[in-house]
């Protein structure tokens, strides 16, 4: 099994879970504030659907719990790790700016996740296998 064909490739790269080449995030739209929630339609390669049905991603909320709870740890632990006593404002003012930060790729990774769990791979892109 090549790496490009694995479910954690795909998930990282935000690339389509059906054939792990097309993208569903425009390129260049994680460094954009502005456009990172925008998701292309389908895969440009097998056709693949990204949003199946209305409110599909609800479910990917949860991922993103998990991740937003990872960072919070993480950013009360280097507080911790820097300064003696961690006050209340010191705390939320680095989380506010840690989930500034994070938001573009959270938001990404968490609906790549939920995609994922639901839609297998299915091989090389074809274009026969986009319906």
């Amino acid at each position: 099994m090549a790496w490009k064909d694995s479910a954690f490739y795909s998930i990282l790269n935000t690339k389509c879970p059906r054939c792990h080449e097309g993208d569903m995030f425009p390129k260049g739209s994680m460094l954009n504030y502005r456009k990172f929630s925008k998701m292309n339609e389908q895969c440009s390669c097998c056709g693949q659907h990204f949003e199946p049905e209305p409110g599909y991603y609800y479910g990917a909320m949860f991922v993103s719990y998990a991740f937003s709870t990872a960072i919070f740890i993480g950013v009360w632990v280097l507080l911790s790790l820097f300064t003696e006593d961690v006050t209340l404002t010191m705390m939320l003012i680095a989380l506010i700016i840690a989930v500034i930060i994070f938001l573009p790729l959270t938001f990404q990774l968490s609906r790549s996740i939920w995609i994922h769990f639901f839609i297998r791979y299915k091989g090389p892109c074809t274009p026969q296998a986009s319906k």
